[in-house]
């Protein structure tokens, strides 16, 4: 009996061990994140400070702290946008794009809904893979910034965000361009034809439309389609006559000793009388370059990725006087 009772209390005192340590660290948890009502002023300042010594995660459950304690404050507005910034500035973009969704959806004509949507930009532009990688981040950056652009056009955003929409077409001109050049090497021409095509079409105004131009040229001379040749060269060499690329398409021409009678690689002085060049240029239907082959990353392997360095600094949403929230 007396053993009987010896085992019961020492199994009692195994169990009120348990449960004291376990009061002890969930004591510990719930001290944390206990509702401490505190004035609006205190937290706010409190998160600024925990964001000024980059402590992202403090200044984040402080700002939350301030939506959750004064929910219908204008410091909760202001906190709601500044926590995407501190998602931001720790580089937690997908985390950043949801209180920022959540910013625009409840406060669309709110002040600071230009600088909103920039900084939902920036969260998908400052992820810009290189060429060789899916290029998701880009069509997502370019989508976004060209929101801001119709949303905002008169703003310094606006203007921000057309200079990084010429960036971020360029880069995804060049992983056409990168694909179209994988495909001339494997000799798949008509692959590589549409490849470049594509970058005549969605992004003539990139500085990849010389090289595509000549690389046009190139294809069509391995298939032996000489007029089609001839007709990306008049346009190249109208257009770009003392480019590289000009001279590189006059000599596959003499090479093959298919020039035509008075072909120079460089611009007559006169202005020709001639049938406008860019007429074929202007003429390519986007619709016509179609059936694009998908290239696989086994593949794309082989080649160096073109690494662009496509980032920029962000700073924290100016807000105005404290007294005019």
């Amino acid at each position: 009996m007396s053993f009987r009772f010896s085992l019961v209390f020492k199994w009692l005192g195994v169990i009120a061990v348990c449960v004291g340590l376990g009061a002890c660290g969930g004591g510990g948890k719930k001290e944390k994140f206990a509702y401490v009502e505190r004035p609006v002023e205190q937290l706010y300042a409190s998160a600024i400070t925990q964001l000024k010594k980059r402590r992202y995660d403090n200044a984040i459950v402080f700002f939350e702290e301030v939506e959750r304690q004064h929910p219908y404050s204008a410091w909760a507005r202001r906190a709601m946008l500044m926590k995407a910034f501190a998602y931001y500035q720790d580089n937690d973009y997908e985390e950043a794009i949801t209180a920022i969704d959540q910013f625009i959806a409840l406060h669309p004509g709110n002040k600071d809904a230009g600088y909103a949507y920039y900084l939902k930009a920036i969260c998908h532009y400052e992820r810009i893979r290189d060429v060789g990688r899916d290029q998701e981040y880009t069509d997502n950056a370019v989508a976004a910034l060209t929101d801001v652009v119709r949303r905002f056009p008169n703003t310094e955003y606006a203007r921000d965000a057309r200079l990084k929409l010429d960036l971020t077409n360029d880069h995804l001109a060049g992983k056409e361009m990168y694909v179209g050049r994988f495909y001339l090497r494997q000799n798949k021409h008509i692959a590589a034809i549409n490849r470049f095509k594509l970058v005549l079409t969605k992004y003539q105004t990139t500085n990849h439309v010389p090289e595509a131009l000549h690389r046009l040229t190139e294809a069509y001379l391995e298939l032996g389609i000489i007029d089609e040749a001839r007709a990306a060269t008049a346009v190249l060499g109208y257009n770009y006559p003392g480019s590289r690329w000009y001279q590189d398409s006059y000599r596959l021409f003499k090479k093959r000793n298919i020039l035509v009678a008075a072909a120079t690689p460089k611009k007559s002085q006169e202005a020709p009388e001639a049938e406008d060049p860019n007429k074929i240029l202007r003429e390519l239907d986007p619709d016509d370059v179609d059936g694009l082959e998908s290239v696989s990353a086994q593949e794309l392997e082989t080649l160096s990725p073109n690494t662009d360095g496509l980032s920029d600094d962000l700073g924290s949403p100016v807000f105005e006087n404290e007294a005019e929230l």
